[in-house]
């Protein structure tokens, strides 16, 4: 699914986590599921306008889009949500997710700000609350990321006593500058192969638990300083992940390379195009299992990819992908696509 991550807060200098608000926050509780619709989209609105502060150039999104994306949670994740108020309108929201099952020291959190509602104590007041939430839930690792298109969120982060744990390059592509003659080259397959390429939107029952396996690949990702165990992905997981993809108006392409030797999946990736924000594509993860490294098969499958957006995903302009800096492999091959920084994006932990 697409990340969108991110903490905001007031651009004020840093200070030390135990500073109250400037002055009382009513920080209210928030139940997106029960919750009237009006709030809801109240919520989706103040992030529509967050994102739109943040990326002025970039596709809008939809308000109705994001109040739906409130009542989304994988069947193990628990969420705590809380607002502030201004009447009917919504002037800062966070969220604590965590999943009950794996990783169970850690948990994620997000605020965000209204633009206009900044730097008058409302970020430090969320974040005080769900940390509460997160103590009573015995989580006492967290994380949050930011990006460099937000400074604000950066000092936030500090001002929590966050530390950066996994610097990302966020990287973009100009699909109209693509060097199709490296496409060709990238997907030209030695006579024999034993690999054959699948692509999907939904995974079909037969490959479920083949996929699964294949994506719990990314566990070998750099992690950086992030205190995090090995995820296991289920069937489970995914088909709640397709479901909501589903729901949110989203298209997932994945394409996966499988050794007809054995059945074995031993590279996937994976992008994201929404037809009401048509220009940008969001690239998702690219793995390929340490073993079958050195063949190809990653650029094998990025080439691939992008000529299925070329020809599947009209009024694409532009894919995004982030890359932690220490993964010099994968940013090579984004690099020889074409890739260029766009901005920055940085992992946090805070420990507690």
């Amino acid at each position: 699914m697409t990340s969108t991550a991110s903490v905001s807060g007031p651009a004020a200098a840093p200070q030390p986590p135990s500073v109250p608000p400037v002055s009382p926050v009513p920080v209210s509780p928030f139940a997106p599921l029960d919750a009237p619709s009006e709030q809801r989209l109240a919520v989706g609105q103040l992030l529509a306008d967050c994102f739109a502060f943040a990326f002025p150039d970039d596709p809008a999104v939809l308000p109705e889009r994001e109040a739906l994306g409130l009542t989304h949670a994988l069947p193990t994740e628990r969420r705590e949500h809380a607002v502030v108020w201004d009447g009917e309108r919504a002037l800062a929201w966070g969220c604590l997710a965590y999943d009950v099952e794996q990783n169970t020291h850690m948990a994620h959190l997000r605020v965000n700000v209204h633009p206009a509602a900044r730097r008058h104590g409302l970020g430090r007041a969320l974040a005080a609350f769900l940390m509460a939430r997160a103590s009573e839930a015995g989580r006492h690792t967290l994380t949050a990321g930011t990006t460099s298109r937000v400074p604000a969120g950066e000092m936030f982060a500090q001002h929590l006593g966050a530390q950066p744990a996994l610097p990302m390059r966020q990287s973009r592509l100009d699909l109209a500058a693509l060097d199709h003659d490296l496409l060709t080259r990238w997907q030209a397959r030695p006579e024999g192969d034993p690999y054959r390429l699948h692509l999907w939107t939904r995974v079909p029952d037969g490959h479920l638990e083949r996929v699964a396996d294949m994506m719990m690949v990314m566990n070998t990702a750099p992690r950086g300083e992030l205190e995090q165990q090995d995820w296991t992905i289920t069937p489970e997981m995914i088909r709640a992940w397709e479901a909501m993809i589903e729901e949110e108006g989203e298209t997932r392409f994945m394409m996966a390379v499988e050794d007809t030797r054995s059945g074995r999946l031993d590279s996937y990736t994976e992008v994201f195009w929404q037809i009401e924000r048509a220009a940008l594509v969001y690239q998702g993860a690219t793995a390929v299992r340490p073993e079958a490294r050195g063949q190809g098969l990653g650029k094998w499958v990025k080439a691939a990819m992008l000529q299925h957006v070329l020809d599947s995903c009209p009024g694409a302009r532009w894919v995004q992908t982030s890359n932690a800096n220490e993964n010099a492999a994968m940013l090579g091959i984004n690099v020889a696509l074409g890739f260029a920084p766009w901005s920055t994006f940085t992992e946090w932990q805070l420990k507690r």
